[in-house]
């Protein structure tokens, strides 16, 4: 997945939620046609840090989205409303 992914999902090996992110992410990058990547907390101890077990996370540009769940309507709505 590209770098220039405007969506990051911060997951964990092992996590069932982290899953169901994932699946919810690829729908929502079918419709818009966005990329995201995946960053493992396991991999970066800033992540575990910040994020925890606060798994996953979504970032929106490098900003929180949501986390636990992927809020999908909303996500969309974020994602092709035009920024101001």
């Amino acid at each position: 997945m590209s770098s220039d992914a405007r969506l990051t999902l911060i997951t964990r090996p092992g996590c069932h939620l982290c899953e169901d992110a994932k699946a919810a992410l690829g729908r929502v990058v079918a419709v818009t046609g966005d990329r995201w990547i995946e960053k493992d907390v396991t991999t970066d101890v800033e992540l575990e840090r910040e994020y925890g077990d606060r798994l996953p996370v979504v970032l929106l540009d490098g900003k929180e989205h949501g986390y636990w769940r992927v809020e999908e309507e909303r996500l969309l709505r974020d994602l092709t409303t035009p920024q101001l």
